[in-house]
């Protein structure tokens, strides 16, 4: 059976579409989500977007893009080649917490996220699908994604990743895109550099 879904005409489309919101920031935070996305959130599309780019960067291939998720999910991953499909979940660190949040360790704070949506629903609402943990946190705050990867409690998820700010220099924003698994060694990590023009972007593997 197939289902109705939006989707960007490329992702250079996305990122454009995605720049006001980038711009502003508090967005990605409270922003309401987007019914003709199927209610998708600008910080899922944006964590969306950084995911295939990153992805597409470590194959060289441009072949990982993104779609609204019909059964209410936020958004499915899409490899254009071999028609795969990888359903997300997302969740936010947020970054404006209060005193007292703010006093909790940010590692602390991204595993009680993760704890948070795995104790959802348990396996059958995690079983397949890719977490994404949207940190509107961290740019101002250390944080290890080894450490945090040696910490995570046991998961129906089939995969964890954190995005989230780095840094904004000369125009440009620079996200950090991780995934929290050891299985190489270590927790694999690219950066996003964003163009000030919003029409082009790099990817640079740090670890």
């Amino acid at each position: 059976m197939r289902y109705p879904v939006t989707c960007f005409e490329s992702l250079e489309v996305c990122l454009k579409e995605l720049e006001p919101f980038i711009r502003d920031g508090q967005h990605l935070e409270t922003g309401k989500p987007f019914k003709r996305f199927g209610g998708l959130r600008s910080r899922e599309l944006l964590a969306n977007f950084l995911l295939c780019v990153a992805l597409n960067s470590a194959t060289h291939a441009d072949r990982l893009t993104f779609f609204s998720d019909p059964l209410g999910g936020d958004g499915v991953i899409y490899d254009t080649v071999t028609e795969e499909t990888w359903p997300t979940e997302h969740i936010l660190v947020p970054r404006n917490g209060g005193v007292r949040s703010e006093a909790i360790p940010l590692e602390a704070r991204i595993l009680k996220a993760i704890e948070s949506k795995q104790s959802k629903g348990g396996a059958a609402y995690a079983s397949g699908k890719t977490l994404l943990v949207f940190l509107n946190a961290g740019e101002s705050e250390p944080w290890f994604p080894n450490k945090v990867a040696k910490q995570l409690p046991a998961l129906d998820f089939s995969a964890v990743w954190v995005v989230g700010l780095q840094t904004f220099e000369a125009g440009e924003y620079v996200y950090n895109v991780m995934r929290l698994d050891l299985r190489q060694g270590n927790a694999p990590v690219w950066r996003v550099r964003i163009g000030k023009g919003f029409d082009a972007w790099s990817v640079e593997p740090v670890q």
